[in-house]
């Protein structure tokens, strides 16, 4: 991947500590990286949707995931985070649901909600379970 198509690169501070959840983290950035270039290459509707087919499915395999072991792990929160996961993935869902309708054109808005949305959630509340999992340890 041509370094000027990484919209969204992976920063150290995004790290929850956990191997396996980092690594699904940098797949989803991959994956809107992916998106970025994709767009920029100009490659078509057909490539920028099976890419966004690509984050849904991800996106509910690594919520998935993550929920499975921070529930396992204790989390107080597991509940509420696991609410907001469904709230996530339905707004990744509407907008592959808009492009593929062709209601919603890919723009450099759209790459921007994307990237806040993860580094967002990362920084945020996936942050909140690994300082808490930290102390239960």
């Amino acid at each position: 991947m041509a370094t000027s198509s990484v919209v969204f690169p992976w920063l150290e501070k995004y790290s929850v500590g956990v191997p396996q959840i980092d690594a699904q983290h940098k797949g989803l950035i991959e994956l809107i990286n992916n998106l970025h270039a994709a767009m920029g290459a100009g490659t078509g509707k057909n490539t920028v949707g099976k890419i966004l087919d690509d984050l849904v499915r991800y996106t509910k395999v690594h919520f998935s995931y993550e929920e499975n072991w921070i529930r396992q792990k204790g989390y107080s929160k597991s509940m509420a985070h696991q609410e907001i996961h469904k709230k996530l993935t339905a707004q990744v869902v509407d907008l592959c649901e808009k492009h593929r309708s062709g209601q919603l054109m890919l723009t450099v808005e759209v790459m921007l909600f994307l990237k806040s949305w993860l580094a967002d959630h990362i920084m945020g509340h996936d942050h909140q379970y690994a300082a808490e999992l930290k102390t239960l340890s």
